[in-house]
């Protein structure tokens, strides 16, 4: 029997699932778009103003999950996420009639399996959680109904993402085999023991099994083959939600795992990840050259960045007395890159709203900044942080990077960071360019865009503005909390 102080803890998932429920009885009895969506928008504030009161040291809630200050933070990011989602994706959906009120039934189950992976320390509720939200992408992906692109996109990362879940499952069943346990906590203590450290090909055959299948869901190389197609052929405001709210929860759990079991005590795990991070890094950055899809162009920018992030994990390796610092680095990061992308994919959202096709080549921005001179400035500005450039909250972040990897003395890393970034400077500058291009270049564009979404979109803007101007009081919650 769960305590009143454990049910509390669990009352933004309760909510969560009781929005589900809710939801499929309103589809059920009345459909309708603008129901559904003020439906999921409800549930995600309540969801989300349940979180307030909460301990910040954190409990236990059976040994699946623990709610404390990293999971409940981006438990709330998840769900801000979810709202910025479902806000954009209406006037989409509403540009291509069908039955879509399903779209916001499974944004709601994803959100829930992202916001169970995020407070996971225990390989079931990962299990629970990754699955929960995959199984809802596959939905996602595959709107709307009648797109070609999307279905083709859909059954490419169901294919994929099966065999990586394989993948993954089969190394959790090696680690089970050497250490006798699933929590991650005590999986650290597992692996001190005689017996594992005496013979620890199986801990690294499996670590590497585990690494694999995380690796493709966060594709990085050189498991990132689907990430271009799936980018492109989804729905404009799933490809932001599958860059950001699903990606980060899943390196969230990353986080946890790997720095809970110690795995950064392997000198093979973090060889691994040292050659995983550089290709990203390299691979992402120069594939991105050559595109002329946004969508495609964002999703080699995803590889690379991800890339980046994985110099947190590997400088723990060196500096195992600076965990907290590795914490603080990883969550500013992430944080940045969540609400830079999302950002950047607002603008296309909204402007394949405006019409019944995707607006997703570098030639429909072409002029944009001389008729849509507001949208452009904040894509301008999510541009901006991609790159690193200063005043945005994308250079605060590459500067945790660099503050890390220097103290690791991690300079194979570190010049990879630096090539990387300066490749990637020149294709999000390609796509400003374009904006300020001849305007006679610019297609027509029959209407204006919904209040909401440039509310949403100028929110963004100003948020990655305020993180890299004055990122102060953020750097001192996550130094507290972490």
């Amino acid at each position: 029997m769960m305590t009143p102080t454990e049910l509390y803890a669990l009352a933004p998932f309760i909510w969560l699932s009781v929005g589900v429920i809710v939801l499929m009885l309103q589809i059920a009895f009345s459909r309708s778009l603008n129901g559904a969506c003020w439906v999921t928008n409800l549930t995600l504030l309540v969801a989300l103003y349940s979180m307030v009161g909460h301990d910040p040291a954190g409990i236990q809630v059976t040994p699946l999950m623990r709610i404390d200050a990293l999971g409940l933070m981006f438990c709330a990011v998840i769900i801000c996420g979810s709202v910025v989602t479902s806000l954009l994706a209406r006037d989409y959906l509403k540009q291509r009639p069908a039955e879509n009120e399903e779209f916001f039934l499974l944004l709601l189950l994803a959100t829930l399996g992202a916001c169970v992976l995020v407070c996971a320390t225990h390989v079931a509720s990962l299990l629970l959680g990754l699955e929960l939200l995959g199984v809802a992408l596959y939905g996602l992906i595959a709107y709307p109904e009648k797109g070609e692109r999307s279905l083709e996109a859909a059954i490419k990362y169901l294919v994929l993402s099966g065999a990586a879940s394989a993948t993954l499952l089969f190394g959790f069943a090696l680690l089970y085999a050497a250490t006798g346990t699933m929590d991650f906590a005590i999986l650290a203590d597992k692996l001190d023991t005689i017996q594992v450290n005496s013979n620890p090909i199986i801990v690294l055959t499996a670590a590497a099994f585990i690494l694999s299948g995380l690796a493709f869901k966060l594709s990085v190389a050189p498991f990132h083959m689907w990430t271009p197609d799936v980018y492109e052929g989804a729905p404009a405001p799933i490809t932001g939600f599958l860059a950001t709210v699903s990606k980060g929860a899943v390196f969230v759990v990353l986080l946890r795992w790997f720095i809970d079991g110690q795995l950064y005590e392997f000198r093979g795990i973090i060889l691994g990840l040292s050659a995983v991070a550089i290709a990203s890094m390299l691979v992402g950055n120069l594939l991105a050259l050559r595109q002329d899809n946004i969508k495609r162009i964002l999703a080699y920018s995803s590889i690379a960045q991800f890339g980046y992030l994985l110099v947190v994990l590997i400088a723990c390796g060196t500096l195992t007395e600076s965990i907290p610092l590795a914490r603080e680095a990883a969550s500013y990061y992430l944080l940045a890159y969540i609400i830079t992308t999302l950002g950047a994919t607002g603008l296309l959202t909204l402007l394949s709203s405006e019409s019944a096709r995707e607006r997703d080549h570098i030639g429909d921005i072409v002029g944009l900044f001389w008729r849509r001179p507001l949208l452009s400035l904040g894509f301008t500005v999510a541009m901006l942080s991609l790159a690193g450039i200063p005043l945005t909250a994308g250079f605060i972040g590459k500067f945790y990077i660099f503050k890390i990897g220097a103290d690791a003395e991690l300079w194979a890393l570190m010049s990879a960071v630096i090539v990387g970034s300066g490749l990637g400077i020149f294709y999000y500058l390609r796509l400003v360019f374009n904006m300020t291009k001849n305007p006679r270049q610019v297609h027509a564009l029959p209407q204006q865009t919904s209040l909401e979404g440039r509310s949403v979109l100028l929110l963004l803007t100003l948020l990655i503005l305020a993180l890299g101007v004055y990122p102060q009081p953020l750097m001192d919650y996550l130094s507290a909390i972490l």
